[in-house]
């Protein structure tokens, strides 16, 4: 399946990048995120993202990810991305010194969810994959580039013809961080029809 790092677009273009062949770095701006509504009430839409567009309805999108997060909510990950009240993010968001929480969120006509599983604070190198079946998606997350474990399954209600989809991370309080993305590939969906 083609596809070109230079055919990804920015949304909210981060004042410090590098895009090279094979790697792409994204330092965060402070006051960055994404989210809709859903309990704390405020809605953000600034956070980062280069995204790539594709009316494939069938393929699996793969990413490893490098982080230097060290302030509470810093995340970076994966994305799509149809407007601003449609869309999901799945990432590593750092709590503190002793965990982080490895987790994602879907947003449909407006309002946001986010499910989590606490990990280390010591883990800085996630891989991700998000699978696309037509209207459904998959996000699945791996340690070693490997063995992948599914995170999630969801629909996206804007998600019916084309996406755009990438990378993301952002810093929703006070802080900056690095953020590096490498081993990005775009290939048939690994995520096989329900029997």
């Amino acid at each position: 399946m083609e596809f070109d790092i230079k055919d990804m677009k920015w949304i909210h273009e981060p004042k410090s990048y590098e895009i090279a062949e094979d790697r792409i770095r994204i330092q965060t701006d402070p006051f960055t995120d994404f989210w809709q509504r859903t309990y704390y009430g405020f809605q953000n839409d600034n956070a980062p993202a280069l995204l790539y567009e594709t009316g494939e309805q069938y393929f699996s999108f793969t990413v490893r990810t490098d982080f230097e997060s060290q302030h509470r909510f810093d995340q970076c990950g994966i994305a799509v991305y149809e407007d601003s009240e449609n869309w999901c993010k799945a990432s590593v968001e750092y709590e503190n010194e002793q965990f982080q929480r490895l987790g994602s969120v879907v947003t449909n006509l407006g309002y946001s969810d986010w499910a989590t599983t606490d990990i280390s604070a010591e883990v800085k190198t996630v891989w991700y994959r998000l699978s696309r079946r037509e209207s459904d998606f998959c996000i699945e997350c791996s340690m070693d580039g490997q063995e992948y474990r599914q995170m999630r399954i969801f629909h996206l209600f804007e998600g019916t013809k084309n996406v755009h989809f990438g990378i993301y991370a952002c810093s929703p309080e006070a802080s900056s961080f690095s953020a590096w993305f490498s081993e990005i590939k775009l290939s048939d969906c690994k995520w096989p029809a329900h029997q």
